[in-house]
C-alpha cells in the first residue's frame, strides 16, 4: 500500500504478516485467510466442534 494510506491508519488498525525474506508476496485472499485463522485460533476456535 502507498505510504499515504498506511500513514492515515492508526497503529492499532494495522496488521503485519511476517514473511521469509525474498519470498513472493501473498495475494489478498491468502492474507485474509491467515489473519482470520489467527484470530479464530486466539479465540479458542469457537464453533469448530461438530455436534452430531
Amino acid at each position: 500500500l502507498p505510504a499515504s494510506i498506511l500513514d492515515a491508519l492508526p497503529p492499532e488498525q494495522k496488521i503485519r504478516i511476517p514473511m521469509m525474506p525474498d519470498s513472493r508476496s501473498m495475494n489478498l485472499s491468502n492474507a485474509v485467510s491467515v489473519v482470520v485463522y489467527e484470530a479464530w485460533r486466539q479465540l479458542g476456535y469457537p464453533g469448530a466442534v461438530l455436534r452430531s
